[in-house]
């Protein structure tokens, strides 16, 4: 399926219609319209100006989805994508604990990057990805 947003560009939503895919498991579901949302995530961002360095970056600790450059700052991202409101706002998912983890996880990617940026920003992206309409996504800098 392709949606048109308010700028005009198309892009697909996820779906799985035949074979083992539209059999797939609620795990499988959930990371496909997590990748989805992390795509639109990336697209908004990058869309503003930002320059994606990394995606998805892992290490013993956990992960990182989206590690981006915006100007001097070096800005790491956690992108929460729900099909629906009906457990919360995606951006609700995002608790004190999560924003701690973020922050450690911005020193262990400093650690093993040669970046060095003049400050280092968390941001949280909520895409709302609703069985009819196109997805809306909320960006909300500086959240820690």
């Amino acid at each position: 399926m392709r949606l048109r947003q308010p700028d005009g560009a198309e892009q697909s939503t996820p779906q799985a219609t035949t074979g083992a895919a539209a059999t797939g498991s609620s795990a499988t579901r959930r990371q496909a319209l997590g990748a989805y949302g992390e795509g639109l995530a990336a697209r908004h961002l990058t869309g503003l100006g930002m320059i994606l360095l990394d995606r998805n970056w892992r290490c013993d600790q956990g992960e990182i989805d989206l590690v981006l450059r915006d100007g001097p700052t070096l800005v790491v991202c956690e992108v929460k994508t729900r099909s629906s409101t009906a457990y919360g706002s995606p951006l609700e998912a995002v608790t004190g604990r999560k924003a701690d983890r973020m922050r450690r996880l911005a020193a262990r990617w400093l650690a093993a990057h040669t970046v060095r940026p003049d400050e280092v920003r968390l941001d949280l992206v909520g895409v709302l990805v609703p069985s009819r309409g196109a997805p809306v996504v909320e960006h909300v800098r500086g959240v820690a």
